[in-house]
């Protein structure tokens, strides 16, 4: 048997019943989660724009949008997929060489669910394997060194979690997961330098086309079996050699992936909390800060702290905002916290958050970068201007794998992320079907999802 066949009778076998207790648990959490950041995008201008162009281009009332309406599975998947990312506030994982956000499954997971009209536990147990192919890839073939995006490992795991909503044959769940796998390669350059809308689409567009590489096999299209180990294949080309013996994974890798406390890119959680110990200090003012220096761990310098991805310290938009470590530490230091408001555009280019940001030093530090990724660390040092030195340190925060969400927390973050799109009962009504989705259909979740929001024309007509 070929790697991708291998996988895919790992995909088939996988049935919920064996994930822990607290797996299982966790997994119902990152649901919750991934929702409500997505209601918590409905009104955004890029989201706003996808669902007009969805809208003109209509397709066949299968899966749900969230916020109103219906078209074609790969659709949802793309468009569900665009809310989940644009916060910017869904889960992480963290491996040595990559960082993927496993969550971003769901939106395929689901519109492939909905079409099969599966249970509740047959959702939960593909979006579970989703999890694990995402992670392990992660894991042992990261690729973001060779300049490729972390979408790239996306590609096998929303194919292998779409395949297995759709029901779909052994045989055909390998096929699935060669096309996308062999189709889906992208580009680093979608998060260095200055960024774009993509920075939040490029994996929904992936989910999209791994949705409609499983739909092509589900109707007898065949793809490449050694797609991994073949000649030009992804290991030869792109990820080097590696190994996974999918006859002895299971479905807990869920429980090590982490949950975000602060709107914010998911390696600035510990320092956003350093920022705010300090903050919280007597006789502390952001107006009166002479320097703000961190060191922390080489992939946050890297990405988000002025490494080799760009300079941080020019922000002039959302999707540049959130992936900056000096304004993030700015904003948290004048609000008080790192949440959507800090993201509005007036924020964003205002004159105090701009001049802040110009007085954080960011460093790299070995000890620290050897910490990663078993911990996040983060040791910041604020200097006043009347020559007071202020200093805290973190190793990880609330949502880490060391301290991570119960229900109750995550309740809060979805309450708090959805109260201006939501009324109380709707939320109630989304947490409970949630918390009990095994037990339940799929459409119950759906069905409510639809339901929130939406009130043009165009959008009536396809409620109709």
């Amino acid at each position: 048997m070929t790697e991708v066949q291998t996988l895919a009778e790992f995909v088939d076998r996988a049935q919920l019943e064996e994930m822990s207790e607290a797996a299982l648990r966790q997994l119902k959490i990152r649901v919750l989660d991934t929702i409500g950041v997505a209601l918590g995008a409905l009104d955004a201008a890029p989201i706003k724009a996808i669902r007009e162009m969805t809208l003109a281009l209509g397709g066949a009332p299968i899966s749900t949008l969230i916020g109103g309406g219906k078209t074609a599975p790969d659709r949802a998947a793309f468009y569900n997929g665009a809310l989940s990312r644009y916060l910017d506030f869904m889960d992480s994982y963290l491996a040595p060489g990559e960082t993927c956000h496993p969550s971003d499954n769901l939106g395929a997971v689901l519109a492939a669910a909905e079409m099969r009209d599966a249970s509740g536990a047959e959702f939960l147990a593909a979006l579970a394997v989703a999890y694990q192919v995402h992670t392990r890839l992660s894991d042992v073939a990261p690729v973001r060194a060779r300049g490729f995006d972390h979408t790239t490992q996306g590609a096998y795991a929303a194919a292998a979690g779409v395949a297995k909503a759709l029901r779909l044959s052994p045989e055909k769940i390998a096929n699935a997961i060669a096309i996308s796998g062999t189709a889906n390669n992208a580009l680093r350059v979608t998060r260095t330098g200055a960024l774009s809308n993509w920075k939040g689409l490029a994996y929904p567009n992936t989910a999209m086309a791994a949705t409609h590489a499983a739909l092509l096999a589900a109707h007898g299209i065949t793809g490449p079996q050694q797609v991994f180990e073949g000649n030009k294949g992804f290991e030869e080309t792109i990820a080097g050699h590696f190994e996974i013996d999918w006859s002895r994974e299971d479905l807990e890798s869920v429980t090590r992936t982490i949950l975000k406390k602060h709107n914010a890119e998911i390696h600035s959680q510990s320092a956003i909390d350093a920022a705010l110990d300090i903050r919280a200090r007597p006789g502390f003012s952001a107006a009166a800060v002479r320097e703000a220096r961190l060191e922390t761990f080489a992939v946050a310098f890297q990405i988000i702290g002025g490494g080799e991805e760009g300079d941080k310290r020019l922000v002039r938009n959302k999707e540049e905002a959130d992936h900056s470590l000096p304004y993030m530490l700015a904003v948290a230091l004048i609000d008080g916290e790192v949440q959507p408001e800090q993201y509005a555009p007036q924020r964003i280019l205002a004159e105090d958050a701009q001049t802040l940001l110009r007085k954080v030093k960011i460093a790299p530090s070995p000890e620290l970068t050897a910490l990663f990724p078993k911990f996040l660390p983060a040791r910041l040092a604020i200097e006043l201007e009347d020559g007071r030195l202020l200093a805290c340190s973190r190793d990880d925060y609330h949502g880490f794998y060391t301290d991570p969400f119960d229900w109750d927390a995550a309740r809060r973050k979805f309450d708090r992320v959805t109260r201006e799109k939501t009324s109380e009962i709707e939320r109630d009504a989304i947490a409970n079907v949630i918390e009990t989705l095994e037990r339940r259909r799929v459409a119950e979740l759906t069905g409510l999802l639809g339901r929130i929001g939406g009130s043009t024309e165009g959008e009536r007509r396809m409620r109709a």
